[in-house]
């Protein structure tokens, strides 16, 4: 795996294998949604909340492109080992906020707001399609915020009322959600 842009760039990380709990999003599809991102989102200004964190992926890119303040939240030790230990390495413990949690847990106690949400959950995980609904429900996304979720073909979000658009990279999707203005009356 590697970190795509930014000061730290082309630096690769070797998360250990063996009975690793995560499916860690391909470089090729991160790439795909980080040229989207990088049009769309100041990272310098941003909050980012980084759900089912995984091996820390995206946590590293947004930190890499300048993002000061990004809460990682899983529930596996390993990986929360993982990253501590990653972000120790890469000097950046204090731009990046490690939750050990369960994230639906997380979600229902959560009071802080967030200009971006990237949620990637294990895609057999039953309560999948509730995601985007908890995320709206408790009211996470700042004023213009976006929330993207990455899922397979299984999963469709077109109709709900925050969908903006999906982006497919083979068997990754990228569902995009906005605060619409009817939601937030």
């Amino acid at each position: 795996m590697r970190i795509i842009g930014g000061e730290f760039g082309g630096r690769r990380f070797y998360p250990p294998a063996d009975k690793w709990p995560t499916r860690p999003t391909t470089d090729f599809s991160k790439e795909g949604l980080f040229n989207i991102l990088q049009n769309r989102i100041d990272f310098e200004e941003t909050k980012f909340l980084d759900l089912f964190g995984g091996t820390g992926n995206h946590s590293y890119e947004f930190i890499s492109r300048g993002c000061i303040d990004v809460t990682y939240v899983d529930k596996f030790y390993g990986c929360i080992k993982f990253v501590k230990a990653l972000s120790k390495e890469l000097g950046i413990e204090d731009k990046l906020h490690i939750v050990k949690a369960d994230v639906l847990k997380f979600i229902e106690q959560s009071s802080v707001q967030y200009d971006y949400i990237f949620a990637g959950p294990p895609y057999p995980m039953k309560e999948l399609n509730t995601i985007p609904d908890r995320v709206f429900r408790k009211e996470m996304l700042l004023p213009g915020g976006l929330f993207v979720l990455e899922h397979n073909p299984l999963h469709d979000f077109k109709e709900h009322p925050q969908y903006e658009q999906e982006r497919n990279y083979g068997t990754t999707i990228f569902s995009f959600f906005r605060l619409t203005d009817d939601l937030k009356d």
